[in-house]
Parts: C-alpha cells; sequence; structure tokens
C-alpha cells in the first residue's frame, strides 16, 4: 500500500492548507498580472523531509476554460451536470497533464466524464449519479482507472444524513444568515469512502481545513485523482461554494 497520500485544492496564497504547511507567497491575488493561475491541486506525501516538514507539492493547477458563449453559457451548461476542467502542470499553461471532457450529462441524470492525459491517452473516467433518483438515497461516485476495476463510493454516512435531516430547519436558518452576511451554514454531509471488492482505496473526508482525498492505494495516477478532487468541488451543494462557478 506504501504512504498514504493525501491530495486537496487549495489557493497558493494560503500558508496552510488541510494542516499541512503550503508554499508562502506574500502577496498573492485570485489572478496575477501576467494571467498565471492561482488554484492548486495539492498533495501531501504522507511522509518528512530531513528537518521534520511535510513534504506538500503541487501535483496540477485546474483551469476552467469557457465555452464560446462564455461564463453564462457554461452555468448553463454545468447545472444539466455538464464540466470541462484543464489541469496544467505549470500556473503558466505551459505544459498539460490531462483533460476533464464530459461524455454524457443531462440535468437529474447520471453524468460521465473521461479523463485523458496531454495527448489524448484515456487515464480513466468517472461517473456521478445524483441522490434521489433511480432508487439512489445517496450521491454515487464511481471512479474507473484504465486498465483498473471500478471503485464505487457513496456520498456521506446515512446516520449523518438522517441528522443532517432532523435539524433542516436550522441549516434553512443558518444558509439566510449566511446570505445576509452573518453566519455560515453547514454543508451536506459529503464524506465518500470508494471501495473495491470491500476495501477501501479512496477517502474523500474533512482535514480539519477543508476536505482532501486520501489515496489508500498506490497504483492511482495521480492525474485521473487530480481530476476527480477538482470535479468533487465543483458539485458543490447549493450551500457550498464550487470552484468553478466564480465569475474570475
Amino acid at each position: 500500500m506504501g504512504h498514504e497520500r493525501k491530495m486537496w485544492l487549495g489557493d497558493s496564497g494560503e500558508r496552510f492548507q488541510s494542516g499541512h504547511p503550503a508554499d508562502e507567497r506574500e502577496g498573492s491575488e485570485p489572478e496575477d498580472e501576467d494571467g498565471a493561475l492561482y488554484r492548486e491541486i495539492r498533495m501531501w506525501e504522507g511522509r518528512q523531509a530531513p528537518d521534520g516538514t511535510d513534504l506538500v507539492r503541487t501535483v496540477a493547477y485546474p483551469e476552467r476554460p469557457l465555452p464560446p458563449g462564455g461564463l453564462d453559457e457554461y452555468q448553463k451548461a454545468r447545472k444539466r451536470g455538464s464540466r470541462s476542467i484543464v489541469l496544467w502542470a505549470d500556473p503558466h499553461r505551459e505544459r498539460r497533464l490531462a483533460t476533464v471532457v464530459t461524455r454524457t450529462a443531462s440535468r437529474g441524470r447520471p453524468a460521465t466524464y473521461d479523463v485523458v492525459d496531454e495527448s489524448g491517452v484515456p487515464l480513466g473516467s468517472i461517473v456521478r449519479e445524483p441522490a434521489a433518483r433511480g432508487g439512489r438515497v445517496r450521491t454515487r461516485w464511481t471512479v474507473r482507472q484504465t486498465g483498473r476495476p471500478a471503485a464505487v463510493g457513496h456520498k456521506g454516512h446515512p446516520f449523518w444524513w438522517v441528522v443532517w435531516w432532523l435539524i433542516w430547519p436550522v441549516q434553512l436558518a443558518l444558509a439566510f444568515l449566511s446570505v445576509m452576511g452573518g453566519g455560515g451554514a453547514a454543508r451536506t454531509p459529503r464524506r465518500t469512502k470508494w471501495r473495491i471488492a470491500g476495501e477501501t482505496v479512496l477517502d474523500w473526508h474533512d482535514g480539519g481545513y477543508e476536505f482532501q482525498l486520501s489515496l489508500l492505494a498506490d497504483w492511482w495516477d495521480e492525474r485521473l485523482i487530480a481530476a476527480l478532487v477538482a470535479l468533487e468541488e465543483s458539485h458543490e451543494s447549493w450551500l457550498g461554494d464550487p470552484w468553478d462557478n466564480v465569475s474570475h
């Protein structure tokens, strides 16, 4: 199995991410003057450097390319489940690592995303099946890496979903306060464990600072997993803040 690695989405200007020190970049803004990308998908290698610091590195810089119709057109498509994501090896877009392409998507129906490398070779596929459809109570994610069996995970533990619905009136009040700028609403249960033949191979969980994905098998292609992190964060609930749905 090797070291347990952890991956998450953050901003390059943040000093600490998921409890692990990140590269400090004083004065970082959401978009550099030269148009460099500022969001990073980072990886903690599960071990420390000789000086005792955690080994954290940037895996990819995600970007949401807009269609000819611009942001409005993209937002219309994303409501149907469509996503368009490019993962770059550097913030200046000099080398493409992978691309997420929507194969099929429609409102309230399963969406299938293909992930290909810089040459167009398939790395795998990711399927998101929404909750309350087809007899499913929870959202189901299926990740299939090329040459490997599919890993299946369900969003949120049933117990916490029961608790969340029991306090639904409180959640509505918190959501109202959040909109008014006076508070914050609790998110819906998000933890997801992907299993293959009963063995947990991926774990999307709260890292104390933000959600992160633990890679519990050493054979995962980090480009595919980076795509999964970007997709997960783009499917935030209405109480969340999807990174690909902003104006910049």
